[in-house]
């Protein structure tokens, strides 16, 4: 090699090193993981040959290394196969999806090019905001976000102007195809994040009305995620998508991280008894579960009352006050959120190392989802339970059917169980 190759070569390399210089990573995060979430296969982001401009807003991001389900997912959808992927909340599947959408999505372009569909306005909010932060490089990338409950004259002046990824509710996304506004026919891309939620009886008839403003099989890549699949994901397959690469990597349901306590308690001691803990915990957030609206607001005032920082969340709020309680949670200016089941799904806030049972859920589902609130990211939470004696048939096949136990409480908890 001579001596002007060499130097040729020298500058390049440098030059190849330069662009991780000029970013702003996040501190590097020392706190324990668990295996679940450890990448299996020694690979980087780089090896993906992803551009440039992606690789920048990853690291930024600070992720070091996929995790085993981003190593599974990413090289199997950059190649266009269709994909069914189950894998435990928690562990990175929004970075599986979204990483192959930024890749693949050309900004050149004036067209919806990408549709990630999700089941609840606060994860439609938290997926364009990935989607914002991952891109944030690609030059004219233009990402929008449409929900229920948001004015629909203004998503249509938006759609107007360019949009090349679409995230969105079922419902709204099927008003705006069929009024002309979405105009999906050059949208070749389409997620279902939480798919078993997207394809359970109340979405299905709007999903096989979206997919009629979709184009056809051959020209369309479908990926779809999830913690479980029932029955009507395969049915969905079969009529919707080419012969999917099946990923798997729930050989356990429940979060590794996530150590489960039961308290039995008789109802009118269920206060006493968070009062107690609240005292006792080290927590940094915390998300409380009832079972039902009118039970979140009373739970909240009687909170309250107790002399500690405490919001709400449900579904009857108005989208704007739901927005902006989800908003100051995450910002962390305020410790404990009391919430319906509406933020169970993939709501991903890092600092929530405690979830409580206020009142114990109905199904195995339910409870997955909801303890899979702490524990983000292989790191360690906690899940506490009340049960009464009406709860106890269906802690026992809840148990069976994750199989998975909780332990009864004991009277010190050991603060390595959850304490970064």
């Amino acid at each position: 090699m001579s001596a002007q190759t060499q130097q040729n070569q020298g500058q390049q390399n440098q030059q190849e090193g330069d662009w991780r210089t000029a970013l702003h990573a996040p501190p590097k995060d020392n706190r324990k993981k668990t295996d679940d979430v450890i990448s299996r296969r020694n690979v980087n982001f780089e090896d993906y040959f992803l551009k440039r401009e992606l690789l920048m807003g990853i690291f930024e991001k600070g992720f070091e290394k996929p995790s085993p389900i981003q190593e599974e997912a990413i090289p199997i959808a950059l190649t266009g196969k269709d994909v069914l992927a189950r894998a435990k909340n928690g562990t990175g599947k929004t970075a599986s999806f979204i990483i192959p959408v930024l890749e693949k999505v050309r900004p050149d372009l004036p067209s919806i090019q990408a549709l990630l569909l999700v089941p609840t306005r606060e994860l439609a909010l938290q997926t364009a905001q990935v989607c914002k932060e991952l891109g944030k490089h690609i030059r004219g990338l233009e990402v929008m976000v449409t929900t229920g409950g948001t004015t629909l004259r203004d998503d249509i002046m938006r759609l107007m102007s360019p949009v090349h990824i679409l995230v969105a509710t079922p419902g709204r996304v099927a008003d705006l195809a069929s009024k002309g506004a979405a105009k999906l026919e050059q949208c070749n891309m389409v997620v279902l994040d939480e798919a078993d939620k997207l394809l359970s009886p109340e979405f299905v008839e709007l999903m096989d009305e979206i997919y009629r403003f979709l184009p056809p099989l051959q020209r369309r890549q479908s990926l779809l995620f999830s913690a479980t699949f029932p029955i009507t994901i395969k049915d969905f397959a079969q009529k919707y998508m080419k012969d999917p690469y099946q990923i798997n990597l729930m050989d356990e349901l429940t979060l590794k991280g996530v150590t489960q306590f039961y308290a039995f308690v008789e109802e009118r001691q269920k206060i006493h008894c968070l009062n107690t803990l609240f005292n006792k915990l080290q927590i940094n957030q915390s998300i409380i579960f009832c079972n039902s609206v009118n039970r979140v607001e009373l739970l909240a005032r009687k909170i309250t009352e107790l002399g500690y920082s405490c919001y709400y969340i449900h579904a009857r709020m108005q989208q704007q006050h739901r927005n902006r309680v989800f908003h100051d949670f995450r910002q962390g200016n305020c410790r404990n959120l009391v919430c319906s089941d509406l933020i169970t799904r993939g709501i991903d806030i890092q600092a929530v190392n405690v979830v409580i049972n206020f009142d114990f859920p109905k199904s195995a589902e339910t409870y997955l989802h909801r303890i899979g609130r702490s524990g983000r990211f292989g790191h360690l939470g906690l899940a506490i339970n009340f049960v009464t004696y009406e709860d106890r048939g269906n802690v026992l096949r809840i148990e069976e059917e994750l199989d998975t136990s909780m332990k009864p409480i004991p009277p010190e908890i050991d603060p390595e169980l959850y304490v970064a």
